[in-house]
């Protein structure tokens, strides 16, 4: 073996949303291409997101293990469009305790406007397009528009349903019976096949060595670069609690983003 060769230890924390997600995506993929990197550890903490931004690092992670191999460590959660990106990988290791699961779709609507009322705050949609308003957390929706948005929630559900089949070989029916929206400890999920193994991060890094013929101990933790977000809000983060600034941050993506279906 090249003394070069390395193991890399990718970590993802927090809630995945597209702008969270997209400098992993580059990070990933430029690891398809370095030939010193022999395997790839991807240890996530992560209670789920969008619909989106999920599919997309299931994917990007599902395309480095054809290449080199990818153990997914989950840490504390590994939940909803976690869980999802995990599958991605060739390995799923958790430690017992870690909450895993949480298979299903959800797209939040409220409907402020007797609220407003109350508060005496008119609000005036000015649209063109019958539905066009009904999706922005004003007004209630319509049988009509309730319906459109269900099928949207199931056609993400199944599709999610069918990864987890195919990804922890399972049957079909076995996957939706496990795809209620509940998640399970790490040794409960071990025993309903949903990961391969119990433990912590560094014996997920063992089992990467065992799969690459890479010491553990030839390990280089890599990143992508900090968003541009949190880049400029640096600053402030050095002045809040870290409960608080994950607060902020969340509320200031929620609020550029609008809503969106979420895992």
């Amino acid at each position: 073996m090249a003394m070069r060769e390395r193991l890399a230890h990718v970590v993802f924390r927090g809630t995945l949303r597209e702008r969270t997600v997209e400098p992993f995506l580059t990070l990933l993929r430029s690891l398809r291409d370095r030939r010193r990197i022999r395997g790839v550890l991807f240890d996530i903490s992560s209670g789920g997101g969008e619909v989106t931004a999920s599919s997309d690092l299931f994917r990007a992670i599902q395309r480095l293990d054809t290449i080199k191999p990818v153990v997914a460590s989950i840490g504390a959660v590994g939940a909803s469009g976690a869980y999802l990106a995990a599958l991605g990988a060739r390995r799923i290791v958790a430690r017992p305790e870690s909450q895993v699961g949480s298979i299903g779709v959800i797209y939040p609507h409220l409907a402020t406007r007797e609220l407003l009322r109350r508060w005496g705050v008119g609000v005036e949609m000015i649209h063109a397009g019958r539905h066009k308003d009904a999706y922005q957390g004003y007004r209630p929706l319509d049988t009509e528009e309730r319906e459109k948005l269900q099928a949207l929630v199931e056609e993400g559900y199944a599709a999610f349903v069918r990864r987890v089949s195919e990804q922890r070989h399972l049957s079909a029916d076995a996957a939706r019976a496990l795809a209620t929206g509940e998640f399970w400890t790490g040794a409960s999920a071990l025993k309903l096949g949903l990961i391969d193994a119990l433990g912590d991060t560094e014996s997920a890094l063992d089992d990467l060595g065992r799969l690459t013929g890479v010491a553990p101990r030839r390990t280089v933790r890599l990143a992508p670069p900090r968003p541009l977000l949190e880049r400029l809000l640096t600053p402030v983060a050095q002045g809040v609690g870290q409960g608080a600034w994950n607060h902020l941050t969340e509320s200031i993506e929620d609020g550029l983003m609008g809503g969106s279906m979420r895992r």
